[in-house]
């Protein structure tokens, strides 16, 4: 492997490694040319999963820029990337916090995490999410928002 850093996750990686030791990202020796594939708008829409309504978009921290679709009725955020929302950073906690549904919103609830979940500037142990509300998770703001 000629880099010193996994491509997806920027942790520093060996040359023995086979997988990124922090995200599990599979290295398989070494980097491939990455050529974007064009897309029929009509495919684009149909993979997205269906009950796929809200986003959470990072707005600022490590990772800015980056969309999470929001699917299922149990979503799980914090630093183990086995998380539905995975935010790679030791302000997070492994699990910090979940999403679930009640009716049409999604609910987060902070997990007893170390940093807290703040939601428009505010502690909280569990709100329901309102398009446009911003969340503080560790050196992370997600901003939130429905379909």
């Amino acid at each position: 492997m000629t880099n010193d850093a996994c491509p997806v996750c920027q942790s520093p990686v060996s040359d023995g490694d086979d997988a990124c030791p922090c995200c599990g990202f599979n290295l398989q020796g070494a980097t491939r040319k990455f050529a974007p594939l064009p897309l029929d708008p009509d495919l684009a829409a149909a993979a997205v999963p269906a009950g796929c309504d809200a986003t959470l978009q990072v707005v600022r921290g490590p990772s800015a820029g980056v969309v999470y679709r929001l699917c299922g009725e149990e979503l799980t955020i914090g630093r183990t990337p086995q998380c539905s929302v995975f935010l790679n950073d030791m302000t997070v906690s492994r699990i910090h916090a979940r999403l679930h549904r009640e009716g049409s919103a999604y609910v987060l609830t902070d997990e007893n995490s170390f940093n807290g979940v703040w939601v428009n500037n505010r502690s909280i142990e569990s709100k329901a999410l309102a398009s446009g509300d911003f969340i503080q998770i560790g050196t992370f703001s997600l901003l939130y928002e429905e379909d």
